[in-house]
């Protein structure tokens, strides 16, 4: 039997450079994008884990707030969509510290949280903030030991775990997280070798990117994962993350469109959904068919909030998002 998906409509808040907001100004624009997001039907709203701008957003000294901090202030001020990191990187925190991080954001927001990690990459915020950034098959393991640690603290009171590189004795998580069994698990990435098949053994939900014959490949890479762990493909939520370009009319959507190809260059064809609502819809639909459960859209028009409104509406109906009661 099918899960319910951990989201069908979701918004990444990955910029905060907004011209016009100062610095004591901007958590507040960051809660109204989220107020419209969960307004117009928006299921969850995601920011990153990192502490310097990343390429494809902006430049490295541009604004970024620290993720948990940035959720557990916007669970203040929602109350129904779900919210978590698109995603935390593995390196950053000692995974039952994380575990304990995650579970307080959960009972901030009443059951809310949606835990996001993956392997971590950007090795200048490791060299900037005197982290180690070790070689790649060490961080799949670090993200193998704090996966199990999690889930443990996420379901037990008091877990010990022995992983690889980390361990708990008796660690107390208390209290549990408000939901049942704990925040979903979504891993980020879709290496065919090692991600895919960790997803299929620890995760409630997935983030892949790419086009659609990229997609339903993927997809299909998951399936056969799943059938060799024993589990329901459909038990795992498969989205991918997007930007949108959204506007009223086909001049508009275009002019939007044509400033993200220009910054984007051969990226944009993989990354970018533009045009009006139909068109929207179309191309979202496409996705859907190629095998997605839901898909979470960034929007660097986001911060003037009726983009936001407009993609809300075009899509959450349609999707059957709707945020929780």
């Amino acid at each position: 039997m099918a899960s319910e998906p951990v989201t069908r409509l979701g918004l990444q808040i990955p910029s905060f450079t907004y011209p016009g907001v100062s610095d004591a100004a901007l958590f507040e624009r960051v809660a109204d994008i989220a107020g419209a997001a969960e307004e117009s039907g928006f299921d969850s709203v995601w920011v990153m884990d990192h502490f310097y701008q990343i390429r494809g957003v902006g430049q490295p000294t541009e604004p970024m707030l620290e993720g948990y901090a940035l959720l557990a202030g916007l669970a203040a001020r929602t109350s129904r969509v779900n919210l978590g990191t698109m995603v935390t990187g593995v390196t950053y925190r000692n995974p039952a510290y994380l575990g304990k991080l995650v579970t307080t954001l959960d009972v901030i927001s009443s059951g809310r949280a949606i835990f996001g990690i993956g392997a971590a990459w950007n090795e200048d915020e490791h060299k900037g903030y005197g982290y180690e950034f070790p070689p790649l098959r060490v961080r799949f393991e670090m993200l193998e030991d704090a996966l199990k640690i999690c889930r443990a603290m996420f379901t037990e009171p008091r877990s010990t775990v022995r992983g690889t590189h980390f361990h708990t004795e008796d660690a107390l998580n208390i209290p549990q997280p408000v939901r049942p069994g704990g925040p979903p698990i979504l891993i980020g990435g879709s290496g065919e070798k090692k991600t895919i098949p960790m997803i299929a053994r620890y995760g409630d939900a997935s983030n892949f990117f790419g086009d659609i014959e990229t997609i339903r490949h993927k997809v299909k890479v998951l399936e056969e994962a799943c059938e060799r762990e024993g589990r329901d493909r459909s038990e795992i939520t498969v989205t991918k993350l997007a930007t949108l370009a959204i506007a009223e009319t086909e001049a508009e959507a275009k002019r939007k469109a044509d400033g993200l190809r220009e910054r984007m260059g051969e990226r944009y064809d993989d990354v970018v959904i533009s045009g009006t609502p139909d068109q929207v819809r179309e191309q979202v639909d496409a996705f859907f068919e190629a095998g997605l459960d839901g898909i979470v859209f960034n929007m660097p028009d986001a911060q003037d909030l009726d983009p936001v409104r407009l993609a809300g509406e075009t899509l959450a109906a349609h999707l059957g998002a709707g945020t929780r009661a």
